[in-house]
């Protein structure tokens, strides 16, 4: 089930974004989000940028839900080093991240680390099948 929709889905602009964040997955970084504008060709700044941003990293993410792998889009972050409001809202929605009493730090670090685990060198053969 998509929730949010399909504006990149498809497109250069989608698949480079995913590179960019298996590349950082892999190599254990992170990507931060202003990398992710410049990909999708969008200012490096403002409104448009997260919203456009947020878009993106959200339909990578709903994706590998889908094939019951952890939140890639969680590699990528703001210039403190943390993701926004809507990875958290998306975490909610996809059932990842209880509504109540939810510690965002600790699914953060929890989920980075299953995003690295997945995507390891050695964990390439087993990536879809990880739950």
């Amino acid at each position: 089930m998509t929730t949010i929709g399909g504006q990149y889905r498809g497109t250069r602009e989608f698949l480079l974004v995913y590179c960019a964040l298996i590349r950082a997955a892999r190599s254990r970084t992170l990507l931060h989000y202003k990398e992710v504008a410049t990909l999708i060709a969008v200012p490096q700044a403002g409104h448009h940028m997260a919203r456009q941003v947020g878009q993106v990293l959200g339909e990578i993410s709903e994706d590998e839900h889908g094939m019951n792998r952890p939140m890639l889009s969680v590699v990528a972050v703001n210039e403190a080093g943390f993701p926004g409001d809507g990875f958290f809202k998306l975490a909610r929605r996809l059932g990842r991240l209880p509504e109540v009493d939810a510690d965002e730090q600790a699914f953060f670090h929890t989920e980075r680390t299953r995003v690295y685990d997945i995507w390891a060198d050695a964990g390439i053969g087993s990536a879809t099948t990880a739950g």
